[in-house]
């Protein structure tokens, strides 16, 4: 009678445990669509970066060394030109980076829609002609994936 009862107890436990497991699977469509919706698509996982900052471990730090390097280097590289001779009343000019998921980066400086002071061509041509060999630049990173990303930086011309 025992062994009845054991029987009975344990298979009625068996298969009220097997309901626990029988729930229904997600909406697939529904699931993407959450996921998709949790993204920020305004903000990377992982910023570009160069070699020398990924040592960095903090991530806001590993951002500021790599705009730094950005900046300094860009201003190095125009500094050797003759923008501030030909250009006086430029100090400041805004570029354009764009770092594309193969590691190529692109620059375009940024003018302000009433500039005619300024002879864009020639500054952008020289901006070309200097930017050229340009350290290799690894991209941003989201959810695992290499993206393309673009910032402006301000660019000193004229240092004092």
């Amino acid at each position: 009678m025992k062994k009845i009862l054991a029987i009975l107890f344990f298979s009625s436990f068996f298969f009220a445990s097997c309901q626990l497991f029988d729930k229904k699977v997600p909406d697939e469509k529904e699931l993407l669509k959450k996921q998709l919706n949790e993204i920020n698509w305004n903000e990377v996982d992982e910023y570009p970066s160069i070699v020398d900052c990924e040592k960095i471990a903090d991530k806001e730090q590993r951002k500021r060394c790599f705009f730094e390097f950005m900046t300094s280097t860009i201003e190095q590289k125009l500094n050797i030109d003759s923008l501030s001779t030909e250009f006086p009343k430029l100090d400041t000019i805004e570029v354009k980076v764009t770092v594309f998921p193969t590691s190529e980066v692109a620059f375009q400086p940024q003018f302000p829609k009433d500039s005619v002071a300024y002879d864009t061509i020639k500054i952008d041509s020289i901006l070309h002609a200097r930017l050229i060999d340009f350290p290799k630049v690894n991209p941003a990173i989201k959810r695992g994936i290499p993206v393309k990303t673009q910032f402006v930086l301000p660019v000193i011309i004229k240092q004092e």
